[in-house]
């Protein structure tokens, strides 16, 4: 973990909180948390119960010399948020196929028990499994939208569901507030938003964000099938947005991977979506050019305000939107090799079209 210095412009040589020795799978990456004391909290993912998952948090607010292990647990990639009541925390285990669950605390220290939140099979007696893309709206309500794997397999990933609460976790419900029964087990439950079963689509989440009225959207991709190369596409990036009354979805344009990964910002007056949607040196593999699409009508149509990253030797993806972003880290992510292991290095950058790469 390392930290920026607004004033000085400078970063901190980085501090190895957790060291894995050998383990080079990128689902033991994890999340990192600003709880409201100024405390680094830094949940790192396991892999199912073969490798366990954990949480540190700094020894001193806003400080990243120090950190102490708060727990070792069973979860895979961790989403935690800083809310009024507390720390939430949504993840996966592997009792089904990547099932989903949620844990809270009220201090960081003692965690509620593992609540299992969605484990949708097809028929009954089939396997199940889930990825989800989670936020927070005014640090109160928590929300996910995530898809579903029929009996399983997670190359048929399809559907996209919806559930909120606004109460630590106690209830569940609907964008228009139909209340839900844990875990959601249906395939046509109320909480489903769009089924591409029936279109013979994939989706692949990427991020979510809220309106100023907390009206939730969702950006992914969808495409005809998990292979890489033109067999899947198009790879057609999404927006599902509720109004308050009606779901409904866009298109923002095409790229050429599943894979490809960007986040969603939403404001007032504009909406952006910072990903690798331009076409990079390695064709059909994950990532590319990193460009910034705006659209002024909240989410209905969008035009490429610019492109940030050019010529480039290597590809560029996973752009992730920081919490509480501020100019210049208002967007960060990697490169490297789509198609073979290579050298991989650290970006960050503003709207502005500024990109800054840290020191290797």
């Amino acid at each position: 973990i390392g930290e920026y210095n607004h004033k000085t412009g400078m970063v901190s040589k980085p501090t190895v909180v957790f060291d894995k020795e050998g383990i080079d799978d990128p689902h033991d990456n994890p999340s990192v948390l600003i709880d409201d004391k100024g405390y680094l909290w830094v949940f790192i993912s396991g892999r199912g119960s073969i490798r366990s998952g954990y949480k540190y948090r700094s020894i001193k607010p806003f400080n990243i010399d120090e950190f102490s292990q708060i727990t070792e647990e069973e979860m895979t990639y961790p989403q935690p948020w800083n809310l009024t009541y507390g720390l939430f925390h949504f993840f996966t285990k592997y009792t089904g196929i990547r099932q989903l669950y949620f844990e809270t605390s009220t201090d960081g220290t003692s965690w509620s028990e593992d609540k299992m939140l969605a484990a949708i099979p097809v028929n009954q007696g089939e396997k199940s499994g889930h990825y989800q893309t989670s936020n927070a709206f005014n640090d109160k309500v928590v929300a996910t939208f995530f898809n579903r794997h029929p009996n399983g397999i997670v190359d048929r990933r399809t559907d996209l569901y919806y559930i909120q609460s606004g109460d630590f976790g106690k209830t569940w419900t609907t964008a228009n507030n139909i209340e839900l029964q844990l875990p959601v087990n249906e395939q046509s439950s109320p909480a489903r938003v769009v089924d591409y079963a029936s279109q013979s689509k994939n989706v692949y989440l990427k991020d979510m964000g809220f309106d100023s009225d907390g009206h939730p959207a969702c950006l992914y991709i969808r495409s005809y099938g998990h292979e890489p190369g033109p067999r899947s596409a198009p790879y057609e990036w999404c927006i599902t947005k509720w109004d308050g009354v009606d779901w409904s979805t866009s298109v923002v344009c095409t790229s050429d991977h599943n894979y490809d990964m960007g986040s969603l910002y939403i404001s007032e007056d504009e909406w952006h979506i910072v990903g690798p949607t331009e076409e990079g040196p390695q064709a059909w593999g994950v990532g590319g050019e990193i460009a910034i699409w705006q659209s002024k009508d909240r989410g209905e149509t969008w035009i490429k305000a610019q492109t940030i990253t050019r010529n480039s030797q290597l590809s560029h993806s996973y752009v992730r939107r920081p919490v509480d972003f501020k100019d210049p880290f208002c967007f960060f992510w990697s490169d490297g090799d789509s198609h073979a292991f290579s050298k991989s290095e650290l970006y960050f950058g503003n709207f502005k079209g500024e990109i800054w790469r840290l020191p290797y």
